[in-house]
C-alpha cells in the first residue's frame, strides 16, 4: 500500500511538472511575432529662415555636431522601393512635367548613394487630399501635393506614419505625406520663389527616416530645418546626409 501511495505521488508530481512545462512553453511568443507597437505619426515642419527663432540643437559643448539624426532607432522602410504619388495641381501654373521631374530628381538624389533602390517611379493622382495633418489613420498612400497651410512661416510639412517605439526589429515607416504650402510661390531656382526640387529633397529625407537638424554649423546640409526663397543647396546631399542615410540603409 505504501509503495502504491509513493508511486501515485511521484506520478502526480511528474504530471504536474509536465503541464507546467507545456504552459510555460505555450505562453512564450515565437520570435518575430511579438506584440506590435502602437501606430504613431510624426510631424515635421519646414520653416522659412528667419520666420521662427532658431532651435537649439547639435552636439555636446566642445564637440562637432553630427549634422544628421533619425526618427528613432531602427525606424526605416522594411520594404523598398517605396511607392509614392504626386498630385501636380497648383495655383502657380507650374506644368505637370516640371513638377514630376523636380520631385523625381529629388528622390533619385537619395537613391544615388545606396546599393538598394529607395524610391519606385512616381504615380500621378488627381485627387490627393491633405488629411495627413488632422487624420487619425493612414490611407496607405505616400503623397506629395500642394495646398494651403494655416501658418505663413511654414514652407512645407511632412507627416510620417509608422511604428516608432517597441522592439527595434518591429519599428518601421508605413507612409509619408508631404504638403507644399501654397502661401509661397513655387518654381525652379528663381530668387523670389521656393525651389521645388530643393524642398522636395529635404522632405523626402524625412520620408525615408531622417530627422531635421538645427545647429547652425549644419546649415549647409540637406536636412537643415530652415530654407528660404531661391535656395537650391538642398538639391544635393552633403556628407552628413549621406552618412545618416547609409546608417539606415
Amino acid at each position: 500500500m505504501k509503495k502504491l501511495i509513493v508511486y501515485l505521488t511521484i506520478l502526480g508530481v511528474t504530471i504536474t511538472g509536465y503541464f507546467a512545462l507545456v504552459q510555460s512553453v505555450s505562453s512564450k511568443t515565437p520570435p518575430g511575432l511579438e506584440k506590435r507597437p502602437t501606430l504613431e505619426k510624426k510631424v515635421f515642419i519646414h520653416y522659412r529662415r528667419g520666420a521662427k527663432p532658431p532651435w537649439a540643437g547639435g552636439g555636446k559643448p566642445g564637440k562637432e555636431p553630427k549634422c544628421y539624426g533619425f526618427l528613432g532607432r531602427g525606424v526605416s522602410w522594411k520594404g523598398t522601393p517605396v511607392d509614392y504619388m504626386i498630385d501636380p495641381k497648383n495655383p502657380d501654373g507650374l506644368e505637370e512635367n516640371f513638377i514630376t521631374s523636380a520631385i523625381s530628381a529629388s528622390a533619385e538624389e537619395w537613391d544615388n548613394y545606396t546599393d538598394i533602390e529607395l524610391f519606385n517611379d512616381y504615380q500621378l493622382i488627381d485627387n490627393g487630399s491633405w488629411d495627413g495633418w488632422q487624420g487619425s489613420t493612414t490611407d496607405g498612400r505616400s503623397e506629395l501635393l500642394f495646398g494651403v497651410y494655416p501658418d505663413e512661416s511654414v514652407i512645407a510639412v511632412t507627416v510620417i506614419w509608422g511604428y516608432f517605439s517597441g522592439p527595434p526589429g518591429l519599428r518601421e515607416i508605413l507612409e509619408f505625406d508631404v504638403l507644399f504650402n501654397t502661401y509661397y510661390p513655387w518654381g525652379n531656382g528663381e530668387l523670389d520663389k521656393m525651389d521645388l526640387q530643393n524642398i522636395a529633397t529635404h522632405e523626402l529625407g524625412h520620408g525615408i527616416g531622417l530627422d531635421d537638424v538645427y545647429d547652425t554649423a549644419c546649415a549647409e546640409v540637406t536636412m537643415y530645418g530652415y530654407s528660404d526663397y531661391g535656395e537650391i543647396k538642398k538639391r544635393t546631399l552633403e556628407a552628413p546626409d549621406i552618412e545618416g542615410l547609409l546608417k539606415l540603409y
